[in-house]
């Protein structure tokens, strides 16, 4: 239970920063909100996108599967959310790398921005949330409790069937049904008299 809230958190944590980055610099104060999805495809241009082309799409769709994920306690879906963020914050380095020929990090404002790093950390805590949860457990099938055992078990031998011992029974016959007389212990001679053999 506690893993499973601790995870959530994680997962919202980083859901929220994926969503947040496009709207921070990302490269020269250039912010991911101006960067077309089929940029990271074709290759970077100077051309600004409109905030529903922009690389905000595959942020917004991986915090609703990372919001998917925690209401269904599915580690899988929260994990496939971080590396959907994790996916395109690489590529998008990728291309503006061949596009400028370097990545530089300034504290100027030249270079790499916060964006980037809140979609790479965001991606991080989606993959850390989905580590960090138990997800769902099986719901357990309880069997109904079987005959007792027939063998010995540490508590000892099964219980004997009650026996006669003036008659000899059957032992699965109903109690009284074939019971027969058992010779009464005598002094070794037979009704006549004479001695047993």
């Amino acid at each position: 239970m506690i893993r499973n809230v601790v995870g959530s958190v994680l997962a919202l944590a980083g859901a929220t920063a994926a969503v947040w980055s496009p709207f921070r610099a990302w490269y020269d104060g250039r912010h991911g909100s101006d960067y077309a999805i089929g940029d990271l495809f074709t290759g970077i241009t100077g051309e600004d996108a409109g905030v529903l082309r922009s690389i905000l799409l595959p942020f917004a769709f991986a915090a609703l599967v990372a919001l998917l994920g925690v209401v269904l306690r599915s580690r899988l879906l929260v994990a496939a959310a971080g590396v959907v963020v994790l996916g395109f914050t690489v590529l998008w380095m990728v291309r503006v790398g061949q596009a400028e020929g370097s990545l530089v990090v300034s504290g100027d404002g030249r270079g790499l921005g916060d964006g980037v790093a809140n979609a790479f950390g965001g991606g991080v805590l989606l993959l850390l949330g989905a580590l960090v949860m138990s997800g769902r457990r099986a719901a357990s099938h309880r069997l109904p409790p079987g005959p007792p055992p027939t063998r010995p078990t540490l508590d000892g031998p099964p219980p004997a069937a009650p026996y006669d011992a003036e008659t000899r029974s059957m032992p699965y016959a109903a109690p009284g049904r074939f019971d027969v007389p058992a010779e009464p212990p005598g002094d070794g001679h037979d009704r006549d008299g004479r001695p047993g053999t």
